[in-house]
């Protein structure tokens, strides 16, 4: 599981994005990843663990999430 920290999320578009603590790019989470977790929301600044899968469109999503 990777570390990082929530750089924003915005519920009514669905999506956001995690800078992970090791790596130069930004993890984009969908809401479904909240959902599938039981997470009703992420704050700016949030600290969270998260797995990376390739997502339908080719890039890194995070799965798996839980708050640190």
């Amino acid at each position: 599981m990777a570390n990082g920290t929530v750089k924003w999320f915005n519920t009514q578009k669905g999506f956001g994005f995690i800078a992970p603590e090791h790596g130069p790019k930004d993890i984009f989470v969908h809401i479904s990843a909240l959902e599938h977790a039981g997470i009703n929301q992420l704050d700016d600044g949030q600290t969270v663990t998260f797995d990376i899968e390739e997502g339908r469109d080719g890039r890194e999503a995070a799965t798996n999430l839980a708050l640190a």
